[in-house]
């Protein structure tokens, strides 16, 4: 098994939380929760890292996917703690430790400022989260691996109050879009970015 992606999030922010709910297959997560987002190769071994987890813990899994190539699995709980402690015992399974994880690397940024409303409206009919208006600033994100793309979503929105309009975190890259003022998109777009670069982890060259 290959670690790719490893990050805790320590505390899951509103909108985040809102757009986790509208897409998970399992238990929902409550605001303020910690949640632990991994990816490994290949994606069938995600089944028996999540039987490792909850055997170990009380942690209630969000979303397992499945891939050929990749797995994702997203697991929350109100202590920290016993995420930690679930990431632990993954870890364990793996015979891996967190350092083995992959580096994100950013592969696109893009904020585009004055969105027209017809491209808006293409927007909002794919998003789950949050809507996008005419005349405000779109920033799209794009990492890889995939996995990190959430905690890139949480780090922007605790700097900035920006709109989630979608996330997603599987799959061969990570992507984000946010929605909101210049200034508040600029803010955003610059801590996601710091916060995924001051992760450590394996060489990623793509």
């Amino acid at each position: 098994m290959e670690l790719r992606a490893y990050t805790i999030l320590d505390n899951l922010q509103p909108q985040l939380t809102g757009f986790l709910q509208t897409i998970c297959q399992g238990f929902m997560p409550l605001e303020e929760q910690a949640s632990l987002f991994i990816e490994l190769a290949p994606g069938i071994a995600v089944n028996q890292l999540t039987d490792a987890a909850l055997k170990a813990t009380n942690v209630q899994p969000g979303m397992q996917i499945v891939e050929r190539a990749y797995g994702l699995l997203e697991i929350h709980d109100d202590e920290q703690g016993q995420v930690r402690a679930a990431g632990d015992a993954i870890l364990a399974k793996m015979n891996a430790a967190e350092t083995d994880r992959l580096a994100p690397r950013i592969v696109s940024s893009q904020i585009i400022t004055g969105l027209d409303g017809k491209q808006s409206q293409l927007i909002n009919r794919m998003r789950h989260g949050e809507m996008i208006t005419s005349g405000e600033a779109l920033y799209i994100l794009e990492v890889h691996p995939a996995g990190y793309a959430a905690f890139a979503a949480n780090e922007a929105e605790k700097a900035s109050p920006i709109n989630l309009l979608e996330f997603q975190a599987f799959g061969a890259f990570g992507r984000m879009w946010l929605g909101g003022g210049e200034a508040e998109i600029q803010e955003a777009s610059r801590a996601a970015e710091a916060q995924l670069r001051a992760l450590s982890g394996r060489e990623n060259r793509g």
